[in-house]
């Protein structure tokens, strides 16, 4: 079952787009306007790739009245909390991951939804935007 696991997670990380989402994650909750603002990319590739991380349990979702919040899993098993903690290692002198992380510092904190859409235990920091749009349902 491990094994199976793995390669399931290593097939999610073969994409840039997702290994950025996951990127963005470990800072904290995220809905979808927050990926297309960082990423730059219109909202259907963003829910496409969010769609599969969920479906591979690498995400979840939860629903605050329009907004759907993206988040790490809760307790992620051991190969993907391991592989996360590689991807953070890893990208730190990657242009590409410092550019997202600093959009994404620019949006500010300025959804103060967020924490009440998610448990306040999952909240490390907080990003937000002033244009947070209503999200598409992503499966």
């Amino acid at each position: 079952m491990a094994f199976t696991n793995l390669v399931q997670i290593y097939r999610c990380l073969c994409d840039t787009t997702r290994l950025r989402i996951l990127h963005l994650l470990k800072q904290g909750p995220l809905c979808v306007c927050h990926f297309q603002d960082i990423l730059q990319l219109p909202q259907v590739a963003v829910s496409k790739h969010l769609a599969y991380l969920r479906r591979t349990g690498m995400v979840e979702a939860r629903r605050h009245e329009q907004w759907m919040i993206y988040s790490l899993p809760a307790s992620p098993d051991r190969e993907l909390d391991l592989q996360l903690r590689c991807l953070q290692d890893c990208v730190q002198t990657e242009p590409v991951f410092r550019g997202d992380l600093r959009r994404l510092k620019a949006l500010g904190p300025k959804c103060n939804w967020i924490p009440q859409a998610v448990e306040p235990s999952r909240v490390a920091k907080m990003a937000g935007s002033s244009n947070c749009r209503p999200a598409q349902r992503a499966a």
